[in-house]
């Protein structure tokens, strides 16, 4: 979820623009894991306060990467939402209190 330093930039039109056009470069696929589709644009190097007007952090596609829900949780240390067991079977995994939250990214 977007920290509340963050919300007017992630409802901005030039992150919506910067946003769009690196999911559409980046081809569809996670750039993590290459095995599941890519859901959200996810900043490698974390927004904060202080760099949030920095272009080339917030909207550079150097920083950018298109990440699936489970690598975007991953990048944040929460858990993945499932898991495969060892008999191939989906295992639903106990979710962190941020799970659910799509947030603005």
């Amino acid at each position: 979820m977007a920290r509340d330093f963050a919300l007017g930039f992630y409802a901005s039109g030039a992150w919506k623009k910067a946003r769009d056009a690196y999911r559409k470069q980046a081809g569809g696929m996670c750039e993590r894991c290459l095995v599941q589709p890519g859901e959200i644009v996810h900043h490698k190097i974390p927004l904060t306060p202080q760099n949030i007007n920095d272009p080339n952090i917030a909207l550079g596609f150097q920083n950018l990467e298109l990440v699936c829900r489970d690598c975007h949780a991953e990048a944040h240390g929460r858990r993945k939402r499932y898991t495969i067991g060892a008999d191939g079977r989906v295992v639903i995994a106990h979710t962190s209190p941020h799970s659910g939250s799509r947030g603005g990214y």
